[in-house]
């Protein structure tokens, strides 16, 4: 584009225009060691460009385009929903060729940011103040200063501070790696610009590739204003190509959300050994021991106490219930006022009432436990409706399931299971019941009555215990 229509342009553009975000993610990302592609690696319990997208829609732009590669089709399988437009880098020829690719299908009226599926620890405050430093028809940088600028593009200005370009490192001279101001590769442009200045980049650099930041040199000849916006912290930049790298990442990212809680009011008794990978929503004076996991969403009432080695995964819990050591709880609504484990499961479809007491290496499985009720010890209790202040003793079981079928147990409020009991389902034991210790019930329990299923017992006075032989021995 000549460089007075250039200007023109940039005064002649609206000071407000759509925003469609370009996410790069055809990176075959080699040096991860692995057979998934990159940007579906985990960080923090999802792949992370599940966390750019994320990021993508809290600036609620016009579209979002995901550039993806050769063999990236298990990237499209898993996010494709129907929103999000998909464009095909077939060959790795560099950013600038895999921005090319998504650049017919914004209009050239929309301004464009670029992001990128191995950057997942930026800010939407960053970006906003990134939007909004580019003003119409400008270009906007984001830069970050870091200590060790190995392996970036420096950022090289002109003795007023201006940006003049940026030299990847693999083609910067022994005087310009010094520069510690290094390119994220994170900006913001008119697409109108952007569809001109990519039509005319060329592969002359070390890669024999198509860089995206030799748009800049473009800008900068055509007298267009070049803003720079420095991360505040560095980590937000942070690119993630190797298993080291994300190590770093979920560090990072678990220190965000471990402060993020404490400004909430959370009691964190090491804030370092607290891991969040989901959405929490908390009340007053919760309090998290050490290694505790959170899977959200997970919702914490007032007063909630979580003990050290537990795991939530989309659980509820109740204002002042305190969850002991070592319990792991999927998919469970727990009330007020229980005391959960230790060593408690809880496995999916489970709802607790308030002041429910589960104890040692009890399980619970697509179950509703009524109010006041205690399964203590040794336990397991699946398809069943358990009512309100019922005992269920150490060792009890309900057999639910016959190799083919679940069955479903019901039992009544108030009733006694005694210790070791086995409850064949489909059964039910009434209102006020007591089933005898050892028993096995195949049948429906009267309420208010005594229920035993024992065999008869049995002493052999001839019987001898078998002894080793002890030339054997």
């Amino acid at each position: 584009m000549p460089r007075k229509q250039a200007k023109a342009a940039q005064q002649a553009a609206p000071t407000t225009a759509p925003l469609s975000i370009v996410i790069l993610a055809a990176g075959q990302g080699k040096r991860m060691q692995s057979d998934i592609p990159k940007v579906l690696q985990p960080l923090a319990g999802m792949p992370m460009l599940a966390h750019v997208l994320g990021l993508a829609a809290k600036l609620t732009p016009a579209s979002i385009h995901v550039v993806y590669g050769h063999g990236g089709e298990r990237v499209r399988e898993l996010f494709d929903d129907g929103r999000l437009r998909w464009s095909l880098q077939s060959d790795q020829l560099g950013t600038g060729d895999a921005l090319h690719q998504a650049m017919p299908d914004i209009p050239d009226a929309n301004q464009v940011l670029v992001l990128y599926g191995d950057v997942p620890l930026l800010l939407a405050d960053t970006l906003r103040g990134l939007i909004a430093r580019s003003g119409p028809g400008g270009v906007a940088l984001l830069t970050a200063r870091l200590a060790d600028p190995s392996g970036y593009g420096r950022v090289v200005r002109d003795a007023r501070g201006a940006l003049r370009r940026i030299v990847e490192e693999c083609d910067a001279n022994p005087r310009q790696r010094l520069i510690r101001e290094v390119n994220t590769g994170v900006l913001v442009a008119s697409a109108r610009f952007l569809k001109d200045w990519l039509a005319r980049l060329k592969p002359r650099n070390a890669q024999r590739e198509y860089y995206l930041t030799d748009i800049l040199g473009m800008a900068v000849r055509q007298k267009l204003r070049i803003a720079t916006v420095e991360a505040a912290d560095a980590a937000e930049v942070q690119g993630v190509n190797d298993k080291l790298q994300l190590a770093l990442a979920e560090a990072e990212y678990r220190r965000r959300r471990a402060r993020a809680l404490m400004g909430q009011g959370v009691t964190l008794i090491d804030p370092a050994r607290i891991d969040v990978r989901g959405s929490i929503n908390v009340g007053r004076d919760v309090l998290l021991d050490v290694n505790v996991v959170i899977d959200g969403p997970v919702e914490l009432g007032d007063g909630v106490r979580v003990g050290p080695n537990c795991v939530l995964r989309n659980v509820s819990v109740g204002a002042r219930t305190v969850l002991f050591a070592n319990c792991v709880l999927q998919d469970a609504q727990i009330g007020s006022d229980c005391q959960i484990g230790p060593f408690t499961r809880m496995r999916p479809k489970v709802r607790i009432a308030n002041g429910v007491h589960l104890g040692n290496f009890v399980e619970i499985k697509n179950s509703e436990i009524g109010a006041g009720s205690k399964v203590n010890h040794l336990s397991y209790v699946g398809d069943s409706q358990v009512g309100s202040a019922v005992n269920i003793g150490a060792g009890s079981i309900t057999c639910n399931y016959d190799g083919a079928n679940k069955w479903r147990t019901e039992i009544g409020d108030g009733a006694f299971i005694g210790s070791g009991a086995m409850l064949v389902a489909p059964v039910k034991i009434g209102d006020g019941a007591t089933i005898g210790a050892g028993s096995t019930i195949t049948s429906d329990a009267p309420a208010e009555k005594l229920t035993l299923g024992r065999s008869r017992q049995v002493t052999l006075e001839q019987w001898q215990r078998p002894r080793k032989n002890p030339s054997k021995s």
